[in-house]
């Protein structure tokens, strides 16, 4: 103070006194100063202060609630979510399972048709699939391959995907409404029978294919349904316009919904069963039967169709604008025997395509196995049900115990995927259907041993067998729905787009067919060289043990490689 003092008497003028806040003060350091005339307060305190040197309102306010809040506060609000995905995840989602709902549907009531069509026809039994599958199947794969290669070269997306459902359509309903009334004038029913007797029964196989050639077509057109609708079209569309992060959690779950579509498939089969059976025996209540189905299969093509225009409207033209930054080139477009060549330069591929249908080194597993199973359970399905309506009413409560199991494999397939991972996800599969394969091909081979513990039951050897066979189809066919599809899927996320879109291609339009008639081919060697299927039942269960030890192998050896690249692909995405 006597500084001051002197200073001021020599005309000095005194020093600020601004530095002596800190000094005085220095717990003050860290908080901002009000203006002059003010108390200083704690930044906490001053909500309501103004701006301070020039400070926009909004953003001081936006800082101050950053240091009130601990700094986590968003200046936008978040969008609102559901189980992690916004809504327009949610549309999506809910779109594509409607799209699934339809085509299950419609595959369950053609895959029951169609089996009953052939196997009851005149002159006809299980023993022509088999052969149908190779001789006629597989051409028609292989001339759609072709087609489809050349389609995909100059038509879009979405028109390529119309041009292929609509034939479909159309022909599912000419057959229910045309062809099927005019069987009598097309089928050369006297020519086969004469041809029968001079060939011999060891050639009945073939000569029925010939005898109901309109039949064999329905059974063919149902079974590309099968692989060129779910397989190329829905599949290939939903990988498109789904995130690695979306289909990890919706892709087991996928065909949840949808899959309730085998439950009311099924109940209306039965529901038309019952009605031939009530109807005068002067009407035809099969063809009747046959024009609802099918009017049934139209209307859900046509839905299918409505879906897809709806997804490309709305939901493709905001993906396509998401993706437009990421400019992502698309892998080029094979021909046949470019997909071919791929698939053999590609370990990871070739371990997949044994677990969707073939490959030449090491051969077709799932489909073969699903063959020779399926075709000894149905001729044991005729012999205890040989009344067409019978079959059918039985066939219907085969397609509704699916879709309920199904359902409840789809619920604990997330669960499944979450604590095991993807490898214990596709071992499930066929390790159900080797226990399920020995129990059933024990039934048969070894009837008159267990005949008495069944009589106690009250059961014959025969009921028994058909019984366990459809166990096993029903859990096979459960876990392909809910672990074995969304396994083939999200085997494609890790790879890259140009091999991804490769892949698919030469997986889903060539590999499939040619392991569904690998199989067969296997059947009409037992079947000629043994003159009947019955009589081919040992060896047929010793390839099926043999067939799926390398489909476990093969999985085995595709989870080594998944796994692999799905930490290279997140060792990248950490580096980014």
């Amino acid at each position: 103070m006597a500084s001051m003092i002197a200073q001021r008497a020599v005309g000095v003028a005194p020093r600020p006194a601004v530095r002596a806040v800190p000094r005085a003060i220095p717990a003050l350091k860290a908080m901002p100063l009000r203006p002059a005339g003010k108390q200083l307060q704690p930044a906490s305190l001053i909500a309501s202060s103004r701006p301070f040197l020039g400070e926009k309102e909004p953003a001081r306010r936006e800082t101050v609630a950053q240091a009130a809040s601990g700094g986590d506060a968003t200046p936008e609000p978040a969008k609102k979510l559901f189980m992690g995905f916004d809504a327009f995840t949610w549309s999506k989602i809910a779109a594509l399972g409607a799209m699934f709902f339809c085509i299950l549907f419609n595959y369950t009531i053609l895959r029951d048709t169609k089996d009953v069509l052939v196997v009851t026809a005149p002159g006809s039994g299980a023993e022509i699939i088999p052969f149908l599958k190779t001789w006629v199947n597989l051409p028609m794969a292989i001339g759609f391959t072709v087609l489809y290669a050349q389609l995909a070269n100059t038509l879009s997306t979405e028109a390529l995907f119309y041009t292929c459902i609509i034939p479909f359509i159309i022909f599912f309903g000419a057959f229910a409404f045309v062809i099927y009334p005019l069987r009598d004038t097309i089928h050369p029913t006297a020519f086969c029978e004469n041809l029968l007797e001079t060939a011999g029964p060891r050639f009945a196989g073939p000569i029925a294919i010939l005898r109901n050639w309109s039949y064999c077509l329905f059974y063919v057109m149902a079974e590309l349904w099968g692989s060129v609708v779910v397989s190329v079209l829905f599949w290939g569309f939903a990988n498109q316009i789904t995130t690695v992060d979306e289909a990890s959690q919706f892709y087991p779950l996928f065909g949840l919904g949808a899959n309730v579509a085998l439950i009311f498939s099924g109940r209306a089969v039965k529901m038309f069963s019952q009605m031939r059976a009530d109807l005068p025996p002067d009407v035809d209540g099969w063809g009747l039967s046959l024009k609802g189905l099918m009017g049934m299969v139209v209307i859900g093509g046509f839905l299918i169709s409505g879906i897809y225009f709806w997804l490309n409207r709305v939901v493709v033209p905001k993906i396509a604008e998401k993706r437009e930054a990421k400019k992502k080139k698309k892998g080029p477009k094979m021909s046949v025997g470019e997909s071919f060549a791929f698939l053999a330069a590609s370990p990871y591929i070739r371990d997949m395509a044994m677990l969707v249908g073939a490959v030449p080194a090491r051969g077709p597993l799932f489909s073969r196995r699903i063959n020779l199973v399926e075709v000894t359970w149905k001729s044991k399905i005729k012999a205890q049900f040989p009344n067409p309506n019978d079959y059918s009413s039985f066939m219907g409560d085969f397609s509704t115990a699916t879709g309920a199991v199904t359902f409840t494999m789809m619920i604990l397939s997330r669960y499944i995927f979450r604590y095991f991972g993807w490898g214990v996800a596709a071992l499930i599969t066929p390790t159900v259907l080797l226990i399920t394969g020995i129990m059933f091909f024990s039934l048969v081979l070894f009837s008159d041993s267990v005949a008495p513990t069944l009589k106690a039951l009250g059961l014959t050897p025969l009921m028994a067998a058909v019984l366990v066979g459809a166990a096993q189809n029903v859990f096979s066919k459960s876990a392909k729905y809910s672990l074995f599809d969304p396994c083939k899927e999200m085997a494609y996320i890790p790879l890259e787009e140009e091999i991804r879109t490769k892949g698919k291609a030469a997986i889903d339009v060539i590999c499939n067919p040619l392991g569904k008639s690998g199989g067969a081919l296997i059947q009409q060697f037992m079947i000629i060289g043994f003159g009947s299927l019955a009589a081919s039942t040992p060896y047929l269960g010793a390839i099926l043990l043999i067939i799926v030890l390398g489909w476990i192998g093969a999985a085995r050896s595709l989870n080594v490689q998944f796994q692999a690249l799905q930490k290279e692909n997140d060792a990248t995405s950490s580096k980014e």
